[in-house]
């Protein structure tokens, strides 16, 4: 009997690095040895982890903005130990977020059109966690809502708009927390013991609602070592039925040659294609999920000649849909940022429609009070048939509720250094007035303590104005009135 192949749009997805004028290069990527992708990627910037002295930082680059970078190039540089895991915010193209060993997560607004001096100022300083913080990740449909974790602890959720703690993800076995779901209400975590037994723990968070589907992959690849020096990777699939009970045994483990690091998975759920980059691996391994058994089918490997330090992922949203790009990574050298792009090969010039379903905009679905008052929403779809051209960006406002006292104005941070709040960010500074009194000018000591006061006063009802302005402004965008 002749063997029947198996039918697939992406059996000949093919993978190629771009020009070498096309690379960002000079790049001095950090050394830490951590797991994290050291690399994030939004269609406005790509920002990389480098090596700093005296603390920690990262650079940050418009995406068109390639060639050889400068070593004056300015970075963001307000950590004062190593950063370990930034990330862009899924609602904003100027907004991430950073972990770093100095125990705190940063959020930092980029401007418009990149860096022209070194950014030391983050909007939002978030402190209480004991250890080095090494991951930090978005609520993919929730605004503001952001995850930090770390090694052998729990992870903390917080609504960055008014920078407090909303509780606490406390996995089964707090190790390497993953990304959170498709959701956001469940997120995985992977420890080395069940890693060597094959296996995937995924917890739910208390009182947050559950996802209908999802997928997950173990960032860890087996310790057991197969016959011929391979190794498993555990996943863990679930299709559209109810979640599986037992999340203790995968539903398919997959087959890879021994990775010299943990692997970076990526999963596009619009074509359903899962890659995984091994670190200090120089290959890109991809497979498509299905809902039928066996559920992994191996489609192709990408091999280069360089080990890859750590790796990037563009948004769907910032792919070139008309030459059928698929996937598009930003793989690190020891000195280079280098972008490969995933291309199904096609002829036509048409737009693709099975390529290129609706996908996740950059609107949020909720609010973070929403969520966690047990709304559950999944992305904001849009569609990339007309190539798809950004919004503008609005700022990152940050509510100043419980900051300022009535009977005192806000003070006003120095350069250089941010004023640490646990779990509160910076208030912005209250504009200065000069008040002099010229001797015999009819003006005594009272006098001018009243009109301190009365413009204290008017300096107090102008911000409540302002906030009540703004807050009015903010239902308005987001269509509540």
């Amino acid at each position: 009997f002749r063997k029947v192949v198996r039918q697939s749009k992406f059996l000949h997805v093919f993978g190629q690095p771009v020009e070498n004028d096309q690379c960002y290069d000079a790049i001095c990527v950090s050394r830490v040895t951590r797991d994290s992708n050291f690399c994030a990627v939004n269609p406005t910037f790509v920002a990389v982890i480098v090596e700093a002295s005296g603390g920690g930082a990262f650079m940050v680059l418009p995406v068109l903005k390639t060639g050889r970078i400068d070593k004056s190039y300015p970075t963001v540089c307000g950590h004062t130990g190593p950063v370990l895991d930034i990330d862009w915010c899924p609602h904003n193209d100027h907004v991430i977020a950073s972990g770093s060993e100095d125990c705190t997560v940063m959020v930092w607004q980029i401007p418009e059109n990149g860096l022209t001096q070194p950014l030391t100022e983050p909007v939002v300083i978030l402190e209480g966690h004991s250890k080095r913080v090494g991951i930090v990740t978005w609520h993919p449909t929730a605004r503001n809502v952001l995850l930090s974790a770390g090694l052998g602890q729990h992870g903390d959720w917080w609504n960055v708009g008014i920078a407090e703690e909303l509780g606490e993800s406390k996995p089964r076995n707090p190790a390497l927390p993953s990304h959170p779901c498709g959701q956001g209400s469940i997120i995985g975590s992977c420890t080395g013991d069940h890693a060597e037994e094959g296996s995937l723990v995924a917890d739910a968070s208390s009182g947050f609602p559950q996802p209908s589907s999802w997928l997950s992959v173990s960032g860890k690849p087996s310790g057991r070592e197969e016959p011929g020096g391979r190794r498993l990777l555990p996943i863990t699939i679930f299709s559209s039925a109810p979640l599986q009970e037992n999340l203790e045994e995968p539903m398919a483990l997959q087959e890879l040659d021994s990775s010299n690091g943990a692997l970076l998975p990526f999963y596009d759920p619009d074509t359903n294609v899962i890659y995984v980059c091994g670190k200090g691996d120089s290959s890109i391994r991809y497979f498509e999920i299905t809902e039928e058994p066996p559920y992994i089918h191996f489609l192709n490997t990408f091999t280069s000649k360089e080990p890859q330090r750590g790796m990037g992922w563009m948004p769907k949203r910032g792919l070139d849909v008309n030459k059928c790009e698929i996937a598009r990574f930003y793989k690190l050298h020891e000195r280079k940022c280098e972008p490969i792009i995933m291309t199904v090969p096609r002829k036509s010039d048409l737009f693709q429609d099975d390529l290129y379903p609706d996908t996740a905009g950059p609107e949020a679905a909720m609010e973070a009070e929403e969520w966690v008052a047990g709304k559950t929403a999944g992305p904001v779809l849009i569609s990339l048939r007309e190539a798809y051209v950004p919004s503008k960006q609005r700022d990152l406002k940050v509510s100043k509720k419980n900051m300022l006292h009535e009977s005192r104005s806000a003070p006003t941070p120095s350069t250089g250094s941010a004023t640490r709040l646990s779990a509160t960010a910076m208030p912005a500074a209250v504009p200065s007035i000069s008040i002099s009194a010229t001797p015999g000018g009819g003006g005594g000591l009272e006098e001018v303590l009243q009109e301190l006061q009365a413009l204290r006063l008017q300096v107090k009802e102008q911000g409540e104005r302002i906030s009540r302005l703004e807050e009015q402004l903010s239902r308005i965008e987001n269509g509540d009135v």
